[in-house]
């Protein structure tokens, strides 16, 4: 079989204008970036806001595992399958990060034959909103270091500056650094770090804005950190808000490509889901449900961070909800879970598999939760046994939840039929009652408690004293009235990545806490999670190259 990068470029794809006027969105709407990519007009949302909503689909996923699960593939081979069966449809995807992509995981435009194309321009620096949000970020941090410089009128305690720069490529030797160094002409030396730029609040607040005035007033709710008396300073007091909006001014419009087989797709936002909270904008939501019948969403890692974080975060900040949930799994993965190495992973073992499932089982109860109906995605590589994919379809049944077999890396749209039918036959026959897991209004403890005992199944958590400190000065602040964006290792329940399965009587530790005023939520910081990921000993970048005629080659 052809590599993901050969197919994309084998791809015949058609021109964006022709995959915009499938869903009705005319010439005048789009701005092109080539011919295969577009940016939606701002003034084509007055023209489809009255439009009835189609049915949103959320696509979600069990812990992830090196063995690899095909979220996204599965994501955009049942778009394709429900486009066969001739049902109108609009996928709304994540953009991807130059951290995974030069890194470990990869990119984040499918596999095999379902994927998004141009693959190559999605997976490196597509129509540059990375760049957009890593300049409006940084901007404001040189704006910070300037106010200081030039006499500190606002009187910031340069020990408790709380904005961190960004830069979207994984640099370990960035996350702890000293700035203003060599002398009072460059500034006032203080500490400091970088983040990944997907976990900028910058991105969040992309993701979470309704349009470009609530971006540009949301910029300004920035909380950058703290005066000598302790109260809080804002973008808005140092007048950053307005040139950071006209960074955006571009990256606020969700982008138009298109799957091999042609079903549109807007791709727009990528907030990591282990650090942020893990969801494409609202706005590309939106505009899709206002296009179709059925639109189909992901968020990332396992249901435990992206989903709770959709249906928390998402949901009701954006006045949607799912109309049902795929859960992906692979027997290979829930083998993984059961205690089988990688390198064993091809062999049948339906002992282990049975010990692993309890991973699945603990996400579908957590999505039933919320009250919406669940289909599982099974999807299969030829080297699982006729015993083992029974004994998952099985545990499904079993469990109230659907289940449907995937080919859809092997066979795209055709491969996902049965999923497709599986999915709508849930939401027609199932009735929804869509609840989130917690009142806002709750504590930050008893808000995290509710999530550590219900979502993850431990005990509860406990707190360094410096947490303690941040969450006593937010609910001084009157800031803990929002909800909270768990940052937590995507491989386990827990915030120990090696306790797989369906890990018991843990806690979690919860070692940092921090407001993301603007994005409208609290970040909780877990473990050892970093903010800032490194290169792996042989990142995917020593494989990536390109020819004399710009042929790209390693992509994946």
């Amino acid at each position: 079989m052809l590599t993901d990068i050969e197919i994309a470029q084998n791809a015949k794809m058609k021109h964006i204008r022709d995959i915009a006027a499938s869903v009705g969105i005319e010439e005048d709407d789009l701005e092109y970036y080539g011919k295969y990519k577009a940016k939606i007009s701002s003034d084509f949302w007055e023209k489809v806001k009255n439009n009835k909503e189609g049915k949103l689909i959320l696509v979600t996923a069990i812990n992830p595992t090196p063995a690899g699960e095909g979220k996204t593939t599965t994501t955009i081979g049942l778009g394709d399958a429900l486009t066969k069966m001739g049902k109108k449809c609009v996928l709304a995807l994540r953009e991807p990060s130059l951290g995974p992509v030069m890194g470990v995981k990869g990119g984040a435009a499918g596999g095999g034959y379902s994927q998004v194309v141009p693959m190559e321009d999605i997976n490196l620096h597509f129509t540059g909103d990375m760049h957009a949000i890593t300049a409006a970020n940084n901007l404001l941090s040189a704006m910070i270091d300037n106010h200081i410089h030039q006499g500190n009128e606002l009187d910031i305690d340069v020990t408790n500056i709380v904005w961190k720069r960004v830069e979207d490529t994984n640099d370990r030797a960035l996350r702890k650094i000293v700035v203003g160094m060599g002398g009072k002409i460059n500034g006032i030396p203080r500490e400091d770090g970088f983040m990944i730029t997907v976990a900028s609040e910058v991105m969040a607040i992309l993701c979470l804005a309704s349009d470009l005035e609530d971006l540009k007033k949301r910029f300004g709710e920035i909380i950058i950190g703290y005066n000598r008396k302790g109260e809080p300073v804002k973008a808005s007091d140092l007048n950053a808000q307005g040139a950071m909006a006209a960074l955006m001014k571009d990256a606020i419009k969700p982008n138009l490509v298109q799957t091999l087989e042609y079903t549109p797709c807007f791709i727009h936002g990528g907030p990591f889901a282990n650090i942020a909270h893990g969801c494409n904008s609202i706005q590309a939501t939106k505009l899709a449900m206002k296009l179709s019948d059925y639109t189909i969403t992901e968020a990332g890692f396992g249901a435990d961070l992206g989903a709770e974080k959709f249906m928390d975060i998402k949901c009701p900040m954006a006045g949607i909800s799912p109309d049902a949930v795929v859960i992906v799994a692979t027997v290979r993965a829930l083998k993984y879970n059961g205690g089988v190495s990688k390198a064993d992973l091809k062999i049948p073992n339906v002992d282990a598999l049975k010990k692993g499932i309890v991973n699945l089982e603990k996400h579908i109860e957590n999505m039933k939760s919320f009250g919406v109906p669940v289909v599982v995605a099974v999807n299969r590589f030829d080297t699982d046994s006729e015993e083992e994919l029974n004994t998952v379809i099985e545990k499904c049944n079993e469990l109230g939840a659907s289940c449907a077999l995937s080919e859809v890396f092997a066979k795209g749209g055709e491969g996902g039929i049965e999923l497709a039918e599986k999915v709508i036959q849930a939401i027609d026959s199932e009735k929804t009652e869509f609840k989130v897991a917690y009142d806002v209004n709750m504590s930050i403890k008893d808000k995290i408690h509710t999530l550590v005992t219900k979502i993850y199944g431990g005990n509860g958590a406990v707190y360094t004293a410096k947490a303690e400190k941040q969450i006593k000065k937010l609910e001084e602040l009157g800031l803990d009235k929002k909800p909270v964006c768990m940052a937590k290792t995507q491989y386990s329940f827990s915030d120990n990545a090696k306790l797989l399965g369906r890990p018991e009587n843990f806690d979690i530790t919860v070692s940092n806490v921090r407001v993301s005023n603007g994005a409208g939520f609290i970040v909780v910081e877990t473990g050892n999670i970093m903010v800032m990921p490194g290169l792996p000993k042989v990142p995917a970048a020593n494989n990536i190259d390109i020819d004399n005629s710009g042929k790209i080659t390693g992509l994946f």
